[in-house]
């Protein structure tokens, strides 16, 4: 097994409130982006790759649950406990279409081909806006057995998948009929639900347990136990080689795909992880955590032979050391409660 690196993640602070939600466009022709849903209702729009901020979404009125882009991130959507989905011109920030719903939207997806807007939430019903006719009614799905907690797009658009918050369980819906053509069960409630960027699997993340699910036979492929709860888990996209996960220890860790070994442990957060996306190239993962923060780590191993390790009072030493040296400094090197404090990224040689 490689050896367990130290990564120094990039900071992101804005939310004034936990980030429940992340999601990365695919890349662009201006390059990919990040956006996050905070309890604070006001959506962030980021670079991908610096986690620079670029705007924020306002206009909702309560805590936005889900947040998602268009395949050209060219529009945002937001799904909120204001009872409404907003979708937003990504670029000048003003809201283009509010879609009112009688209960708290917890999930939104645009469809691939960037035409159509699932929503889902405590009411159970699942529906599709056309945003070719925003004024015209939603399609109904049929009713959901539970209050909607995940929702997404596979098998170009023709299949819906969505999860409960109070029942175990993903659900595949023909979106032609309308209705479940499958159940893919599990004991606890999906908190995440993501399908991989070639189509071949369902990610998976309910209670202590990541599942890949086969996204075209609907077999389970894989299931590993996690350390502890885990609210969050996402899939490597190039090579699909391993996974990212995050929940209530705080921490983000990597585990290979095809063993389920732990690859990494990053440490940073000071609250529960709420969620975990891989970038669409797979070279770094965001991580959005109870205490507002989001952190973007480097996917690449650490090779590095100098280091520069700073002590407490800011002196420098450029010494040889073994990475595992360095994560046992780093391990007791305390990181002030505002983030401020930061060991300098290892640097090439």
């Amino acid at each position: 097994m490689d050896k367990k690196r130290i990564a120094v993640p990039l900071v992101c602070h804005g939310h004034s409130r936990p980030v429940v939600d992340l999601f990365y466009s695919p890349v662009t022709p201006d390059g990919f982006f990040l956006i996050s849903a905070s309890k604070d209702s006001s959506p962030m729009l980021r670079n991908g790759e610096t986690g620079d901020w670029i705007g924020t979404f306002e206009g909702h009125k309560g805590a936005v649950w889900s947040v998602c882009l268009d395949t050209n991130a060219l529009c945002a959507a937001s799904g909120s406990a204001d009872f409404t989905a907003k979708v937003w011109d990504a670029l000048t920030g003003d809201v283009l279409h509010s879609f009112e719903h009688k209960h708290i939207v917890r999930a939104c997806a645009f469809s691939e081909d960037t035409h159509l807007l699932l929503t889902g939430g405590v009411e159970k019903v699942l529906r599709i806006y056309d945003l070719n006719c925003p004024d015209a009614p939603p399609r109904e799905v049929d009713k959901s057995p539970g209050s909607v907690r995940t929702v997404a797009w596979m098998h170009s658009d023709q299949t819906i998948l969505s999860s409960c918050t109070d029942m175990g369980g993903v659900r595949l819906w023909d979106v032609r009929s309308g209705k479940i053509v499958q159940t893919l069960e599990t004991k606890s409630s999906v908190t995440s639900a993501e399908v991989s960027q070639d189509g071949r699997y369902i990610t998976t993340a309910d209670g202590s347990t990541v599942k890949f699910w086969d996204a075209n036979h609907f077999g389970l492929v894989k299931s590993y136990n996690m350390p502890c709860t885990v609210e969050s888990a996402s899939l490597e996209p190039k090579y699909g080689n391993k996974f990212i996960a995050g929940g209530e220890d705080m921490w983000v860790r990597v585990f290979d795909f095809h063993t389920g070994d732990e690859i990494a442990c990053n440490k940073g957060h000071h609250g529960p992880v709420h969620c975990v996306r891989f970038s669409p190239g797979g070279e770094s993962y965001a991580s959005g955590s109870e205490d507002g923060t989001i952190r973007i780590w480097q996917t690449g191993p650490l090779i590095h032979d100098d280091v520069e390790l700073f002590a407490a009072n800011g002196s420098v030493g450029k010494v040889k050391v073994s990475t595992e040296e360095v994560s046992r400094k780093i391990e007791g090197f305390h990181i002030a409660e505002d983030g401020k404090t930061k060991e300098k990224e290892a640097e090439n040689e």
